[in-house]
């Protein structure tokens, strides 16, 4: 018999056996998600409440687990099921809680199954089945599961559905100017005049790892605090996550910021994986023609390169990102529902909506920047 339970905490639970079920993905880290916890930005009055799932080996170390909370609400996700909890209450049910199996936060691709042994997976699952059964949850969303993932889900009868995000491709590149060969003469002129002018007049500093103090963490803060106000109504995050981050895994971090004068005036985070950089949050305190897509994109894609990785994702939507060398990609999300009527009702909805997607990702497709083959 393969027993689950719902700890604590993911800081509970011991960081070596949780990160090596968990791998190189600085989301799924035990850093990342106790860092979370600790500062506050999940837990007690956040409506983020941890609740991860653990099955245990005979020799009692983890050898599963999937990073789950129960949700009050739908924010801070980025795969939006409003609509759903809106046709839910009015036909009489309750939506919230519900369990959401992610990365707080943070729409990138990753494991959400962690597991020692790929047979682990359906039961895992069926643990999460009957969490929402044995509490009266609504449904299970998992979400920005990694591809090669998402069969162990359809195996376990969750549905499917699928977004776009734009995320960059190292092809080979030696240098930014060997990926800016391949794009059409227009958009390559576009990019320089766009890099010259975000450019000019400040100084661009790229700092990882012991690099950045608490003064660059102050200044990040008043660049996300102002981002988050206009995007949310209030930021996810607390000021002492940030240096949590730094202090638990600085290796990760990739914070670029702008100075003028010797002043920080605007910064873009990234977290750095084993083959991905990953763009999170950014901000400014001034308003520079073009500095956004310096400091999240082209900044990124010089330092995929450097760190020889192969893609960059740059966080959900962002339509503009086109134009800059990023391309349609698919990303994945899977969901439980306890309700068969409801259910079917979402199916049905998440049957049409996929065939929307996929065109998209093909119109898309045709209108990257790159220079068109013969």
């Amino acid at each position: 018999m393969i027993e689950a339970r719902i700890a604590r905490s993911v800081g509970s639970l011991p960081a070596a056996e949780w990160d090596a079920l968990a791998g190189g993905n600085p989301f799924m880290r035990h850093a990342f998600l106790a860092a979370l916890e600790d500062s506050g930005s999940v837990g007690p009055g956040t409506g983020w409440s941890p609740a991860p799932i653990v099955i245990e080996g005979s020799d009692g170390r983890l050898a599963a687990a999937l990073p789950a909370y129960l949700k009050s609400h739908s924010q801070g996700e980025y795969v939006f099921d409003h609509a759903w909890a809106d046709a839910w209450h009015r036909a009489g049910g309750q939506y919230y809680p519900k369990l959401q199996i992610a990365a707080p936060f943070t729409p990138a691709t990753g494991s959400r199954l962690l597991l020692a042994d790929q047979a682990l997976a359906l039961p895992l699952l069926r643990a999460a089945e009957q969490v929402c059964t044995d509490n009266g949850l609504s449904s299970a969303h998992a979400t920005f599961i990694a591809p090669e993932q998402l069969p162990l889900f359809e195996q376990a009868g969750w549905l499917p559905r699928s977004d776009i995000q734009f995320h960059w491709e190292n092809r080979g590149y030696g240098c930014f100017e060997d990926f800016l060969a391949e794009l059409s003469s227009r958009k390559r002129k576009d990019l320089r005049k766009e890099r010259a002018a975000a450019q000019a007049g400040v100084e661009i500093r790229a700092l990882t790892g012991a690099e950045i103090g608490e003064a660059e963490w102050d200044a990040f803060w008043a660049f996300y605090q102002d981002t988050g106000a206009r995007k949310w109504g209030r930021p996810y995050l607390t000021r002492e996550a940030f240096t949590l981050f730094g202090e638990r895994m600085g290796d990760q971090v990739l914070l670029v910021l702008a100075c003028l004068e010797g002043r920080p005036v605007a910064g873009a985070l990234n977290f750095i994986g084993p083959d991905a950089l990953y763009g999170r949050y950014w901000g400014a305190l001034i308003d520079k023609p073009f500095l956004h897509f310096e400091l999240c994109y082209y900044q990124a894609i010089d330092a995929a390169i450097r760190l020889g990785l192969k893609r960059v994702e740059a966080g959900a939507q962002g339509g503009h990102k086109l134009a800059r060398g990023y391309e349609p990609v698919r990303t994945w999300s899977a969901h439980w529902i306890a309700h068969p009527g409801f259910r079917s009702a979402v199916e049905e909805f998440l049957e049409r909506e996929r065939a929307g997607v996929a065109m998209d990702q093909n119109y898309l497709a045709e209108r990257t920047p790159f220079r068109k083959q013969d």
